[in-house]
C-alpha cells in the first residue's frame, strides 16, 4: 500500500505504512495524511469483493481549496476560434456549470504560430495567425458570460520587447478585471531543444529577457501580474523555478505535467495510465513542484496538463480511462496545495487529449461543442471547491483504488473514490470508518461501460444536455450510517464521489479521528 503524507506545511510525502486489522499504526510523527493510494491486482482468496477499510480524521485539515481552482488550457492559435463562443454555441454555458475558473491561451503556437497585430504593429512574416484586438473583445464578453478569467501567453521565442508590451496593455484595456496575468514564453526550458535559441540556453538568460519584457510592459500598462516559467514538467521547474521566484517575485509559479510521453518506450497505455508507478511518479512531481512554490512563498498553478504528450494519443486519451486519471489527478492536487489546474485541450480534434471538441468542422464553427469524458472529471470535481482535505488512513489492500477526503464549510465530509482496476477485477467493498458525528452518505457515480470507451460516460447516470448543461439527479444513491461505519460497493474502473452529510457539525480542527 502507498500512503501519500504531508506535514504540517501540506506539502505530500510518500511512505510505506502497514496498517493492521487490530489498530492503526500510522508513525508518521508531526504527518498529515490526506490522501491515500492502495494498488496491486484483484484479490487471490477467491472473496467475492476486496475489502478496504478507510478512517478519517479531521484534527487537522489542510488548506482551502480556490474558487478558481479548475481550468482549461488552449493553443493561442484557438483564441480567436474560442473568443467567438461568446455570441453563439453551448461553451460559455458549459464553463458555468463548472462555476469560476481560468482559461489559460498559450502552447507551442504562442511562440511559434501566432503574433500580435495593431496599427502600429504589422504581421510578422514567420506568424501563421494573427491576434488582435478584436479577439480580445469578443474573449472579454465570453469571460463576462462565463465568469471565468483568462491567462495570456506572450511569445518570448521572437524576442520583441515593444510589440509584447503593447500587446499586454492592449489585454489590460480591453480584458479588464477578467485578465488573470500574463505568461512570457511557453516552455521556455525547451527553447534550444526546438531551435528557438542557440544551446547553452539558460533560467539566467531567459529571466534577463523576461526583465526586459516586463521593463516594456511596466511603460505602457502597469500593475499587470506575471505568471511563469510555464516550464513543461516538475524537474525542470527544480532547475527554472527558483530562478523564476528570485528574479520575478510572479503573482504566480505555472509549470506543466503530463504523465505519459508520446514518444516513449514502452508506449502510452491505459493500463499505464491507471498504474501505480504513475501514481508514485506523479506525487514525486507534485513534491517537487510544491517544494519550489512553498520555498518562495508564491502559489503554483499546472497550467497545462493531461493524459499523453504531443496532443495525445486515439484509445487513451479520448476515454473514460483518461476521466478516471484526472478525477485522481486533480484531487491530489488539490491535497498537495496546488492552487489551480488547467486542462489542455484542441477543441477541433476529438481523438486526442481535449475536455470539449467538435466532431466537424461546421459544428466547430458555430460552437456546437461536445463534453469528451474528461469534463464529466471536472464536474465532479467541481464539487471539491471551497473544500479543505483532512486525513485518510487505510487498511493494507490488493485492490488499485485512491480515496481522498476534504471537508466543507458546512461540515460535510466529501470523499473521491477511485477504482483504476480493469473491469475484469473483482468490486471493492470500501468500509468508511467515519464516527457517529456523521449521517448517510450520497452517492455520485462516474461511470462507463469500461476504461477503454469514448462514449457512453454519464455522472450520477446522467449525461450532459443539448445545451451543455449537466443536471444533477434529483435523488442519489444512499448508504446508511450503521453504528459509525458506511458500506460501499465500488466497481472496477469507476470513480465516485461520496457526500457524508454531517450530524452533528465539530468545529474545524476538531481533535481525533473519525473512527467512531
Amino acid at each position: 500500500m502507498t500512503v501519500t503524507t504531508s506535514a504540517s506545511s501540506g506539502a505530500p510525502r510518500p511512505a510505506r505504512t502497514r496498517i493492521g486489522t487490530a489498530g492503526v499504526a500510522v508513525g508518521l510523527a508531526m504527518a498529515l495524511v490526506l490522501a491515500l493510494h492502495i494498488f496491486g491486482g484483484s484479490s487471490s482468496d477467491g472473496s467475492a469483493s476486496v475489502p478496504v477499510s478507510v478512517s478519517i480524521d479531521l484534527s487537522r485539515p489542510g488548506a482551502r481549496i480556490p474558487r478558481a481552482f479548475l481550468g482549461l488550457s488552449f493553443e493561442l492559435s484557438s483564441l480567436s476560434q474560442i473568443a467567438r463562443y461568446a455570441n453563439s454555441g453551448d461553451f460559455a454555458t458549459m464553463l458555468r456549470s463548472l462555476g469560476g475558473g481560468v482559461l489559460r491561451f498559450g502552447g507551442a503556437s504562442a511562440d511559434t504560430r501566432v503574433a500580435w497585430t495593431d496599427r502600429l504593429t504589422p504581421r510578422p512574416p514567420w506568424a501563421s495567425r494573427v491576434l488582435d484586438v478584436g479577439d480580445l473583445r469578443r474573449l472579454r464578453k465570453l469571460a463576462t458570460r462565463s465568469d471565468w478569467r483568462v491567462l495570456l501567453t506572450i511569445g518570448l521565442a521572437h524576442y520583441d520587447p515593444r510589440t509584447a508590451a503593447r500587446e499586454a496593455a492592449a489585454a489590460k484595456a480591453t480584458l479588464g478585471p477578467w485578465l488573470a496575468g500574463i505568461e512570457i514564453g511557453n516552455e521556455p526550458d525547451s527553447y534550444a531543444r526546438h531551435n528557438l535559441r542557440a544551446a547553452p540556453w539558460t533560467a539566467a538568460q531567459y529571466n534577463a529577457e523576461v526583465s526586459t519584457y516586463r521593463r516594456a510592459i511596466a511603460l505602457l500598462a502597469p500593475g499587470i501580474p506575471l505568471a511563469g516559467p510555464g516550464v513543461s514538467g516538475s524537474a525542470a521547474f527544480k532547475r527554472w523555478g527558483p530562478a523564476e521566484a528570485a528574479a520575478q517575485r510572479p503573482a504566480l509559479l505555472t509549470g506543466h505535467h503530463y504523465p505519459l510521453g508520446c514518444r516513449t518506450s514502452p508506449p502510452p497505455t491505459i493500463a499505464r495510465l491507471l498504474s501505480q508507478p504513475i501514481r508514485r511518479a506523479e506525487d514525486a512531481s507534485l513534491r517537487r513542484y510544491m517544494s519550489v512554490s512553498r520555498a518562495g512563498a508564491i502559489p503554483l498553478r499546472l497550467d497545462e496538463t493531461n493524459s499523453v504528450s504531443c496532443g495525445g494519443k486515439a484509445g487513451i486519451s479520448d476515454t473514460f480511462a483518461s476521466a478516471l486519471w484526472a478525477v485522481d489527478y486533480i484531487a491530489r492536487a488539490m491535497v498537495a496545495g496546488v492552487a489551480g489546474i488547467n486542462f489542455q485541450g484542441n477543441p477541433a480534434n476529438c481523438r486526442g487529449y481535449t475536455p470539449v471538441c467538435a466532431p466537424s468542422p461546421q459544428q466547430l464553427a458555430r460552437g456546437a461543442l461536445r463534453a469528451q469524458p474528461e469534463w464529466y472529471a471536472l464536474l465532479l470535481s467541481k464539487e471539491l471547491i471551497g473544500d479543505r482535505p483532512v486525513r485518510v488512513i487505510a487498511s493494507p489492500s490488493p485492490a488499485n483504488v485512491d480515496v481522498i477526503a476534504l471537508l466543507s464549510d458546512q461540515g460535510n465530509l466529501h470523499l473521491v473514490i477511485v477504482d483504476d482496476d480493469p473491469p475484469t477485477a473483482k468490486h471493492a467493498t470500501v468500509k468508511l470508518h467515519v464516527g457517529r458525528r456523521f449521517g448517510a452518505a450520497r452517492i455520485l457515480s462516474l461511470t462507463a461501460p469500461s476504461p477503454a470507451a469514448s462514449a457512453g460516460v454519464r455522472l450520477g447516470g446522467r449525461a450532459l444536455e443539448s445545451d451543455g448543461r449537466w443536471r444533477a439527479p434529483a435523488r442519489l444513491e444512499r448508504r446508511p450510517n450503521r453504528a459509525g461505519v458506511i458500506t460501499l460497493d465500488v466497481s472496477p474502473g469507476s470513480a465516485m464521489l461520496v457526500t457524508v452529510a454531517s450530524a452533528r457539525v465539530p468545529p474545524i480542527g476538531a481533535p481525533g479521528p473519525a473512527t467512531g
